[in-house]
């Protein structure tokens, strides 16, 4: 948007004067909208902190350490949009949200909370018949218009993408020469952090959910799919080619961040594990390759080789587009997880200690130095960054591994010392 001077000549000036024109209709259409929405949220989160907050808290039919589960911070949400809905109502668009913004940890509590208030909620109607006739009742009354608590509690999250997208309308069609324009600008750069953050929890929250979905289709509890820091990439049939010429076998693969987990399925006989797969094998990705050994050309599928310090697999696609986005979704896994870890490597150089001073150095001759501390050269080599012996795969349908001591398990990394997987 550009907001120059008038050039000279009538239609020149006509012509900016018609785009000024059509960008305060616009703002003023933007605006228009954004207070009757405002009015509509706060008349809605006064539904829940009236009929829901304040009788629970007077008739005590949940604890609080319950009620605060599930609200949150609704109440003080209630109470600053209730503030910035008298600045739109009047027209200061830019000073209320100026106003507005220092609250919105408020709204970072309640993003931050809103996963586990779902889970909070759910239980509550299944074990407490109380507040499950309560809620039906409050639900029914008019004002409510047939929704339900579950739909209201979401509002919030809603209502931060709404105000990114009204701000940054406002801020496209306000002039910079507006006083308002940098307050608009800096509520938009707000809201957006809140936004991202809505993202991310989003993300880690089905990120988390696909984790458990894969748990629950593993036989046993052999297999820790579950860790921190993990994330889900895909999963698929592959076959596995062996080397020796045997016939292919397919096999079930589940991609992940860190790993690469192989699992054959149970027999549909079983009574109670029919639908379910066995853990094989658990591939790291910190140190493997892959390559196309065929299927570079649009043929029908083709074959990946992945080599790992201690192993190396043939996996098998006779389709085309599957081949190609396994090919692409683990090239990018082993990037990411090596590039980690070359930045992890590099941090730790900078914040290792030197092992003596400059100062010691132009002091101390260097031949009497190294034969009147002779552990000197020794703490020189410990200091050096160590490499992790590698040890062999885990076949989780033998014998279950030998726990390690508690003096080699602090070497492994945390992602490993959370999964019966070893590395290979």
């Amino acid at each position: 948007m550009s907001f120059s001077p008038c050039p000279s000549g009538p239609l020149g000036c006509s012509s900016i004067q018609e785009q000024r024109d059509r960008w305060e209709r616009k703002r003023s259409r933007t605006a228009k909208e954004l207070v009757q929405t405002e009015q509509r949220y706060c008349q809605q989160l006064e539904l829940v902190t009236t009929y829901f907050v304040e009788i629970l808290k007077a008739k005590a039919t949940l604890r609080q350490d319950i009620r605060e589960s599930i609200f949150s911070s609704i109440k003080a949400i209630h109470s600053v949009n209730q503030s910035l809905l008298v600045h739109l109502e009047n027209g200061y668009y830019g000073r209320g949200f100026d106003q507005f913004c220092p609250h919105l940890h408020h709204y970072n509590t309640y993003v931050d909370n809103i996963y586990n208030a779902s889970k909070v909620l759910g239980i509550q109607l299944k074990k407490n018949k109380a507040f499950r006739r309560f809620k039906k009742l409050q639900e029914a009354r008019a004002e409510f218009n047939n929704h339900k608590l579950e739909d209201l509690l979401h509002l919030p999250i809603q209502r931060i993408d709404q105000y990114k997208h009204f701000l940054q309308d406002l801020a496209a069609n306000t002039s910079p020469d507006n006083p308002e324009f940098q307050q608009l600008s800096r509520a938009v750069a707000a809201v957006c952090e809140v936004s991202q953050r809505i993202q991310n929890n989003t993300g880690r929250h089905e990120n988390h959910l696909q984790l458990c979905r894969v748990q629950k289709l593993l036989k046993g509890r052999k297999t820790k799919v579950l860790a921190a820091g993990r994330w889900y990439i895909r999963e698929g049939w592959l076959k596995m080619v062996p080397h020796k010429g045997a016939e292919a076998k397919p096999k079930m693969f589940f991609l992940f961040s860190d790993m690469l987990l192989q699992a054959k399925r149970c027999s549909p006989l079983h009574p109670t594990n029919g639908d379910k797969f066995t853990g094989q094998h658990a591939y790291p990705l910190q140190d493997c390759t892959v390559e196309k050994v065929f299927g570079h050309t649009r043929s029908q599928g083709g074959l990946l080789s992945l080599t790992f310090p201690k192993a190396k697999i043939l996996l098998m696609s006779s389709n085309q587009e599957d081949f190609n986005d396994w090919y692409q979704s683990l090239s990018s896994a082993i990037r990411k997880l090596q590039s980690k870890q070359t930045v992890v490597h590099q941090r730790d150089e900078l914040c290792r200690r030197p092992l003596r001073s400059a100062a010691d150095s132009h002091n101390t001759p260097s031949s009497s130095s190294s034969s009147n501390n002779p552990s000197r050269k020794r703490n020189m080599v410990n200091s050096e960054p160590r490499e992790h012996p590698h040890t062999p795969a885990v076949e989780w349908e033998s014998s279950a591994p030998k726990r390690m001591k508690q003096s080699d398990a602090s070497g492994q990394s945390s992602e490993v010392s959370t999964s019966s997987c070893v590395i290979l």
